[in-house]
């Protein structure tokens, strides 16, 4: 992925940059906790990880992450418009601390989509080989949305169960 922090222009972030993320997703039962003895399973894994997977792998990664303010996306609207679906807003600079809340919350709107007693209990991004963050509290506490145009049907991309990965109307 590449992203730029737009809010920080003295920093070497505000020029676009590239890095190679690594997503870990905790999962917990919100079903019965007991196994059944015979297949063991909250839900079969191909089922959990085929909609967050397809999301990461399709729609993720090679993208372009912009704050929602970043004035690059003027320029992707009026000269690059084809682009457009590969690039992810975020509400805010697009920091490894606001994706990890992000995709916490996206995973769990999948989950729930499918039906699956389970949800995401933590996330985890590697940034860097020295940059790691980890999130594991409820998503809407922390993702602050003052500056963020409101989604397709009231709801962010993050909050949907879609492969959205912005709210443009493309």
């Amino acid at each position: 992925m590449s992203h730029r922090l737009f809010n920080i222009r003295n920093s070497r972030c505000f020029v676009p940059h590239g890095h190679n993320e690594y997503v870990k997703a905790y999962l917990v039962s919100t079903g019965h906790d007991q196994l059944d003895g015979a297949v063991n399973m909250m839900a079969p894994f191909a089922v959990l990880k085929k909609c967050w997977h397809q999301w990461i792998d399709d729609h993720v990664d090679h993208s372009l992450q912009l704050s929602s303010q970043d004035q690059m996306l003027d320029y992707f609207k009026n000269s690059e418009p084809e682009n457009l679906p590969h690039i992810m807003i975020t509400p805010g600079d697009p920091t490894t601390e606001v994706l990890a809340a992000c995709f916490m919350s996206k995973i769990n709107a999948i989950l729930f989509d499918q039906g699956l007693a389970v949800r995401c209990r933590k996330i985890e991004i590697i940034e860097t080989p020295t940059n790691m963050v980890s999130f594991s509290g409820d998503p809407a506490d922390v993702i602050c949305t003052d500056h963020y145009p409101t989604g397709k049907a009231g709801a962010a991309w993050w909050q949907r169960p879609d492969m959205s990965i912005n709210d443009l109307d493309i």
